[in-house]
This record gives C-alpha cells, structure tokens and sequence, in this order.
C-alpha cells in the first residue's frame, strides 16, 4: 500500500511539473505561435513517457518488493486429458490456512484439457517446513459430484519453490488422480 502512494505520489509530482512547465513557457495567446506550440508539445510528449517509464520502473520495484525471489512460492494447475474427472474447481491450502481458490469455465477447463497450464497462487512463505493441501471439486465419468485432493509436504529455502498439481486420468482404476511435481528455481 505504501508502494501505491508513493506511486502515485510520483504521478502527481511529474504533473505538477508538467503544469508548472506549461503555464511558464505559455506566451499568451496574443503571442502564441506554432514553434513554440510545437516546442511546448514535444517537451509534453517528453514528460508523459518519463512519468509511464517511471510508473513502469515503480511497478517492478513494486512487484519485487511484495514477491521477492527468496521467499516465493507458485502453484500451477495442469490437467491430463480429463476423461474421467472434469474440474469445475479447485481450493488450496498452506499450513491449514485458506490461500486461494479458483472456480473454471468451461473455455478454462478446455484450455487445460489441451495442455494448458495455470498458475492458481503466488505468494511468500518463510524458509522451513510447510504444507499444501489442494482439494480439487469436478464431476466424474459418470456425472456424479467428486472431489480429489492431494497434501503435499514440501521444504522452503532460499529459492523460489514451484509446484505443481497434475490432474490425471489412471486407467487402471479409472479414476483421476493429483500428482504434485516440484520445482526449486
């Protein structure tokens, strides 16, 4: 929060010099002409793209601060073929604490059906221990109301951990199963 005022803190400054800039260098309109429209113009032009390039550059800092790299964890979503468990949504959990929860579509559900991959949560954790559990909600082959779900204990350090929650179709039991896949960057 205090990154967005100060953001916008930012914004409002470079305004205030655009208004000072404008109001200084206008001649009248009795002794306007087009040079010094022109001049006055691209000198504007010049201000609004520092002030994006600045908004940009805050952004980033912005982002970095609230997810630096050394204490970030990311939680994807993937779905292999989906023949015997459609998902509709999917709910997880960090240390028995609620982090997110995410309700699909059916343009979604097709888009991970074809492989797509979604990232459900981003977040920081400190180092040590901790817990995921993702419950996963659908129907079944059979359009029966089924749920699938998965813990996953997982150690965090110093580097980003990535996870991901692999929805995939067992033929042997004819049945969707929840593979977890974990990646340390």
């Amino acid at each position: 929060m205090k990154m967005f005022k100060l953001q916008i803190s930012f914004v409002a400054m470079f305004m205030a010099l655009v208004s000072v800039t404008v109001f200084a260098n206008d001649e009248g309109p009795a002794n306007a002409n087009n040079e010094s429209n022109s001049n006055l113009s691209s000198a504007l032009e010049d201000i609004k793209s520092q002030v994006l390039k600045l908004n940009r550059e805050l952004f980033i800092l912005e982002e970095d601060l609230l997810f630096p790299a050394s204490t970030q964890v990311a939680v994807f979503v993937s779905v292999d073929v989906g023949r015997f468990f459609t998902i509709d949504s999917v709910e997880l959990k960090i240390n028995e604490k609620n982090v997110t929860g995410f309700l699909y579509t059916e343009r979604q559900r097709k888009a991970l059906e074809q492989g797509g991959i979604q990232q459900v949560y981003l977040g920081n954790l400190k180092v040590g221990q901790h817990q995921l559990t993702a419950i996963f909600t659908g129907e079944d082959a059979e359009g029966r109301a089924a749920q699938r779900a998965v813990t996953h204990q997982f150690e965090k350090d110093d580097e980003t951990v990535m996870i991901e929650l692999k929805v995939t179709d067992n033929t042997s039991t004819y049945r969707a199963d929840v593979q977890v896949e974990q990646w340390v960057l």
